[in-house]
């Protein structure tokens, strides 16, 4: 399920003034479940696509204000993020320019997103803002499971939100060509040892390993609680 905002006004010409810089970032915490979903949109895309060379795949994840000058450089910035609207877990909510700002900061589930709303305000004050701006936002499950992965539901949406993202790079001048195999480890746009199928090969059980907290360090709840 799909909502958009912000009708669709035409297909963006990126050969007006030559090709300029287009940048993907997926932001999100790979550690806490569904928040990763925007690192891991962009992991995908990676391994599955090839683009042309003005086009940069940015694993974003919880950098903040070090992401500015990426967003400083882009003409076109398409961004993948896990954001609580409200919505049934998994609904994909498509934003564009002007209201992105406004919806990263909806319901605020983390530092990076509070980081990522200052990165804007920063681009449009210093007069170096994208001309283009397209939020692709899921609706997570679960976001209380440290060391835990993507939910079915999420994960699922991940196939229309790439879709949905390879649809406008292509509309901006991005050619993207889909790729014979996956991408060289080396190639990877997250860390090797962060990939989705190593990540998922080689972390414990939540039987094996605690995922909300380590009772050492967690104060005991008052009596008659």
């Amino acid at each position: 399920m799909v909502e958009s905002i912000t009708p669709r006004t035409g297909a963006a010409d990126p050969c007006a003034e030559g090709y300029a810089p287009i940048v993907v970032l997926g932001i999100g915490n790979l550690l806490w479940a569904d928040e990763g979903f925007g690192v891991r949109c962009v992991e995908a895309l990676g391994q599955r696509w090839d683009f042309a060379p003005h086009v940069q795949l940015v694993d974003g994840g919880t950098q903040g204000l070090y992401l500015l000058h990426h967003v400083q450089a882009a003409r076109q910035l398409l961004i993948f993020d896990a954001i609580d609207y409200g919505l049934e877990p998994g609904t994909l909510k498509v934003v564009r320019d002007k209201d992105v700002p406004r919806f990263l900061g909806a319901k605020k589930m983390s530092l990076h997103q509070t980081g990522f709303q200052e990165v804007l305000s920063l681009a449009q004050l210093t007069g170096h803002y994208p001309e283009r701006v397209l939020l692709v936002g899921c609706q997570p499950q679960e976001l209380e499971d440290y060391g835990g992965s993507l939910r079915p539901v999420v994960r699922a949406a991940m196939e229309q939100a790439l879709a949905l993202g390879v649809e406008a790079l292509r509309d901006w001048g991005a050619e993207p060509r889909a790729r014979d195999g996956a991408a060289a480890e080396v190639d990877g746009v997250t860390l090797p040892s962060l990939a989705l199928e190593r990540y998922e090969g080689g972390r414990p059980t939540a039987e094996a390993a605690c995922r909300v907290g380590d009772a050492r360090f967690m104060p005991a709840a008052p009596a008659g609680d």
